[in-house]
């Protein structure tokens, strides 16, 4: 009888150093500051100037902390181009395939995902876009951009990465 004591007394030893540990280690990495999600409240969004090289148009989408907190962005932005009447036009941009890497956004700094799509000519185009429709990483809230865009052939998009 001493013997079944003795495991329960050893199993329940176990149980509460587990647990003791647990709860300790759970109160260690909740204390570990963690920088909040941009939002599109914290940040101006705009299309940049394209790039052109080999058949493909490059256009950056910038991300601008308008904030007074730093924020931090991860993976890959929703885009999608919308007409004057804010319907979409043709298939969202789909992801490069590239690894994503989470980005601390600073007040007043902006960070770029690259949209490409092929030149005029290169591959049939969808109608002139009115507006750059962007979803933040991780946001279900959306932001148009005014941004004339004309889409041929392919429709990618890049996962956020600090600017160089």
């Amino acid at each position: 009888m001493s013997n079944i004591l003795t495991r329960a007394a050893t199993i329940a030893s176990a149980a509460l150093l587990a647990t003791t540990g647990t709860l300790a280690g759970a109160a260690q990495a909740s204390a570990l500051p963690r920088t909040p999600t941009c939002h599109v409240a914290d940040l101006d969004l705009a299309v940049g100037d394209p790039d052109g090289a080999a058949g493909s148009l490059y256009y950056p989408i910038l991300f601008t902390n308008t904030s007074t907190h730093t924020c931090a962005l991860r993976g890959y932005p929703g885009v999608s181009v919308v007409d004057v009447r804010h319907r979409q036009i043709g298939t969202s941009a789909i992801r490069t395939g590239e690894a994503v890497e989470t980005v601390s956004v600073v007040p007043s700094e902006t960070v770029t995902a690259v949209m490409r799509t092929n030149s005029p000519g290169v591959a049939s185009c969808r109608p002139t876009a009115t507006y750059v429709k962007v979803y933040p990483p991780n946001s279900f809230q959306a932001e148009q951009i005014p941004y004339q865009l004309r889409v041929c052939g392919a429709f990618e998009i890049s996962p956020v990465q600090a600017s160089e």
